[in-house]
């Protein structure tokens, strides 16, 4: 049961996101993390990875969507780029921070004290169980909105191809943050004649290798090499928690 405090307290986040929900408890479940239930002593506390699990499919269908309609031109390649791109844990951790989503967060004593509150990983699987929440209490229409209002500018940047939204660049700033360094590219073998070259790259942080990539040029080589990378990294992430 939501006490009528923690009723009050996710009204602001209500007003923040636009939505209010018939049904708070769905909310407030999808603010609850794991650690949280752990050392709860109440009886009917759930935890919200049921809820992130529907919301990460809410979330794929609904950009999915969105990029089909928006660029009927595009062949399949380019729209699976630009929806990695947008679903990937980085931007959506921003999108989670830009709506304030840390302060609402239920968490154990352990996870509040190690930092869990601004931890990429908590913040992602709890954006997402709100996706999932609110697809729970108003339906698919409601859940669209919310989406699209988190993420169709980021969406629209991507297309434009400013860089600022490159696997590159998403490579770099994870690296930054987790490791304190910049990722490290070199030349694996280069290939074929030279007006038709194909060029494999090697990304590294902190002198461990991550990923590799295949183009016609460095800079495509290079950009595949940091999403096998990135890919790496949130798998990585998602066993461990993001303590790693």
């Amino acid at each position: 049961m939501v006490s009528d405090h923690r009723r009050e307290e996710l009204r602001g986040l209500e007003t923040t996101i636009g939505f209010e929900f018939k049904d708070i408890e769905l909310l407030n479940q999808a603010l609850t993390h794991r650690s949280y239930v752990y050392e709860s002593e109440e009886d009917d506390v759930s935890q919200n990875e049921r809820m992130e699990f529907l919301g990460d499919v809410v979330l794929s269908l609904s950009v999915s969507e969105y990029i089909y309609h928006t660029y009927p031109d595009y062949v399949e390649g380019e729209l699976a780029k630009i929806r990695a791109v947008v679903v990937s844990k980085h931007i959506l951790a921003q999108r989670a921070r830009a709506i304030n989503l840390g302060q609402y967060l239920l968490l154990g004593k352990g996870e509040e004290m190690t930092g869990g509150r601004d931890r990429d990983s908590i913040m992602v699987d709890a954006f997402e169980a709100v996706i999932g929440a609110l697809f729970l209490d108003q339906g698919m229409e409601p859940a669209n909105v919310f989406v699209l209002n988190q993420l169709k500018e980021e969406i629209e940047v991507v297309n434009r191809d400013e860089g600022m939204r490159d696997y590159k660049t998403i490579l770099q700033e994870y690296s930054q943050n987790r490791f304190k360094a910049l990722p490290h590219y070199e030349v694996v073998v280069v290939k074929g004649p030279d007006h038709r070259q194909t060029f494999e790259m090697s990304v590294s942080l902190k002198g461990e290798l991550w990923g590799k990539g295949k183009g016609k040029s460095k800079k495509e080589a290079e950009q595949r090499a940091a999403y096998e990378a990135i890919r790496k990294l949130e798998e990585e992430d998602q066993e461990t928690g993001g303590k790693k």
